[in-house]
């Protein structure tokens, strides 16, 4: 690694030498995500062991009054805020992209809080690190609306996307959702359904504490097919799953989808109170309507059933809009040292704004539902 890094020696053992009782308190909105239990796995299963281009380094103030999940990374992958651009911009200039540092849940684009605590003293301590490492590049990825304030008064660069949440409108069931939809979507969500359903197809939740050693195995091979599938190379391993499970109990969820009574493919969740996080697929065979069925309709299905507000499926996807998923801004935040590559980038972010704002004309017709919807809180505030 970077000489500018290695010599760096606090909180050099991760989030899992931290306080977990500290830590979580100032996660008060409960986020699975920047849970210690979550961010410890990751460290301890291996997941960000030396060769992953991740190294924690976890931001903890003196008096455990401010945390921050801060990692410096070689590459920018498992990031979800694609700043490969950026990265080719500094190399043509000469600029050293690499390390960086990043304020994120490593592989997910979920939204939460990133400065927990004391924020404001704890993006002092983020700016004094990358200035005194001489890193060109900062980001804050995916913060929640506490954090966007406090950034918004700083001099970093806004940066927005769009991804796609469901909201609950206080929904009886699944066909109570369904009347609100526009004849052809609710139409084409029935026939998914249907078929989703046929052929001896069924669909078990399970628990995180209810988990067998033998499906944890299953769950994680389903998951690494599928990456392997598409030409990624899966960052979770087995053990990962089986200290999550263990750790979040019945917070941690799978959706099992079997055919005649043989387990053939599975989604991944977490939960709170109020949210229901969609989070990694795999199958061991062919099954599209299955797809749908597992990530999408089974978490609306549970969303109403449990009275959660929010299911949150994963990024990117605009299919999902016409089964019900709404558009809603996720933010993220970045820190350029060079001053000529900063104003590039800020250029560049007004062209992208542009462009999303086109997108979001585009998205809005989709919009399945025949009535407005009533407005709805940001998914990760």
């Amino acid at each position: 690694m970077d000489d500018r890094v290695t010599g760096f020696e606090q909180n050099i053992s991760g989030v899992a030498a931290l306080d977990a009782a500290r830590w979580n308190a100032l996660n008060q909105n409960d986020n699975p995500f920047v849970d210690h239990r979550f961010l410890s796995a990751l460290e301890q299963s291996g997941c960000l062991e030396a060769g992953s281009g991740w190294q924690a380094v976890p931001m903890a103030l003196d008096d455990a009054q401010g945390f921050a999940p801060t990692y410096v990374k070689q590459h920018s992958h498992g990031e979800f805020v694609f700043d490969h651009v950026w990265a080719h911009a500094a190399e043509q200039n000469g600029l050293p992209w690499y390390p960086k540092l990043l304020i994120a849940s490593p592989y997910s684009p979920v939204t939460g809080p990133r400065l927990l605590g004391d924020a404001q003293r704890v993006l002092t301590e983020i700016e004094r690190f990358a200035k005194e490492q001489q890193l060109m590049a900062t980001s804050i990825n995916f913060c929640d609306e506490t954090d966007r304030n406090v950034l918004l008064e700083t001099n970093w660069l806004a940066r927005y996307d769009w991804q796609f949440h469901w909201h609950n409108h206080s929904y009886r069931d699944f066909d109570d959702f369904l009347s609100k939809l526009k004849r052809k979507p609710r139409k084409n969500i029935r026939r998914e359904r249907r078929l989703a359903h046929a052929d001896g197809w069924t669909y078990n939740w399970i628990s995180g504490d209810e988990l067998s050693t033998e499906q944890i195995e299953f769950i994680h091979r389903c998951y690494q097919t599928t990456f392997m599938l598409y030409g990624n190379l899966p960052a979770l391993n087995q053990a990962f799953f089986a200290h999550v499970a263990r750790a979040f109990g019945p917070q941690f969820l799978v959706c099992i989808a079997s055919q005649h009574e043989q387990d053939l493919a599975c989604s991944v969740f977490w939960r709170n109170q109020t949210h229901l996080y969609g989070r990694y697929w795999g199958a061991l065979c062919e099954t599209r309507d299955v797809h749908f069925e597992a990530c999408y309709y089974q978490g609306i299905d549970y969303a109403i059933e449990h009275g959660l507000q929010v299911f949150e499926p994963g990024a990117q996807g605009t299919h999902k809009i016409r089964r019900g998923f709404m558009p809603v801004q996720t933010w993220s935040f970045h820190r350029i040292a060079h001053t000529g590559l900063h104003e590039g980038i800020r250029h560049w972010l007004r062209m992208e704004d542009l462009a999303l704002k086109n997108y979001r004309r585009e998205l809005d017709a989709l919009v399945p539902y025949a009535q407005p919807l009533e407005p709805q809180v940001n998914a990760g505030d």
